[in-house]
């Protein structure tokens, strides 16, 4: 089991049912670049030794999605390109025009798609406790994971978190303040921009970021755009003003009651699963309070169970 490095989030208005999904996300399955297709995306088992695209265990659920991406450099094309245009010129003693050369272009795409790199590339996302945390910190590719889910099991009813107290104004409420409410606590990095439209953007690294020139940039009026925290001397990550978590590195107290849970593969893989899922669970619950909690339409009693739905365990017998 691989811990998140990011963590991309999306409330649930209703937990879909595991085996019902592992059913849906079955007939979705990755299938490689063919032919002109230059990328291509489904479902996977989460882990090697798993067979089902959803593991499911304690009310927690972990799914994959593998896309590969054709790597065909636009210099590679460009290359091919003027040696056929050269090829032409010197055999017919004429110029290729604009609109021919257009024309090449397109061949030479086509000719070489096929034999082209494929990059692959996975986007796993856990569900548990009314969130859906997917492992990118790449927004397009969080949203493409959802409308994947949505395309496999509609309406799949999935969206961006909307707290009362915008990130932004809280992270740099935060810095004037000199510290973090609840379990955090600032770290050492942050990025404060001004509100201009071409305003200045100051980045920070390994700095105390309660010292007098923290300030002075707020006094200014820039914002923080990204803030470095550590919750609960457990885990450390940057909050961006977009409510993602990035760079998240898992402390070694985590790592170690891990470790602890057995030996094999399997015994490792859902300790692992389960410790991350929960603490990352806790951690964004933590931090949605800190921003005042979400805003009414997502909070309404009833709107969201914030208690993981019993589901059944689904593993590689």
């Amino acid at each position: 089991m691989t811990w998140f490095n990011n963590a991309t989030l999306f409330r649930l208005t209703d937990a879909p049912d595991a085996i019902r999904l592992s059913e849906a996300l079955a007939k979705r399955p990755f299938q490689p670049c063919m032919g002109l297709d230059w990328f291509s995306e489904g479902w996977v088992a989460p882990a090697i030794h798993l067979e089902e695209p959803v593991f499911a265990t304690r009310g927690h659920m972990l799914v994959s999605l593998l896309r590969e991406d054709k790597v065909l450099p636009p210099a590679v094309i460009r290359k091919a390109v003027d040696a056929l245009v050269a090829e032409i010129e010197a055999k017919e003693l004429r110029k290729v025009g604009r609109k021919e050369r257009l024309a090449l272009k397109d061949q030479v795409t086509d000719d070489l798609l096929p034999r082209a790199f494929a990059k692959p590339s996975r986007v796993p996302a856990l569900m548990a406790g009314g969130w859906l945390i997917a492992d990118t910190g790449s927004a397009p590719r969080a949203e493409a994971l959802v409308s994947k889910l949505r395309e496999a099991l509609p309406p799949f009813p999935a969206a961006l978190p909307r707290t009362q107290i915008v990130p932004r104004t809280a992270m740099t409420d935060w810095l004037a303040a000199g510290e973090a409410p609840g379990a955090f606590e600032l770290d050492e990095d942050a990025v404060l921009k001004d509100g201009s439209e071409n305003g200045a953007e100051v980045r920070v690294s390994r700095i105390n970021l309660t010292s007098d020139e923290i300030r002075q940039h707020i006094a200014t009026g820039k914002q923080a755009t990204k803030l470095g925290l550590i919750w609960n001397e457990k885990i450390r990550f940057q909050l961006t003003d977009t409510l993602q978590l990035k760079r998240i590195q898992w402390l070694g107290v985590l790592q170690d009651e891990a470790s602890q849970a057995g030996d094999d593969r399997e015994s490792l893989f859902e300790a692992t699963f389960i410790l991350m899922s929960e603490e990352l669970g806790e951690l964004v619950e933590a931090l949605v309070e800190a921003l005042g909690g979400l805003e009414d339409s997502q909070a309404r009693p009833g709107a969201v169970s914030t208690t993981p739905a019993p589901m059944p365990v689904m593993s590689t017998p």
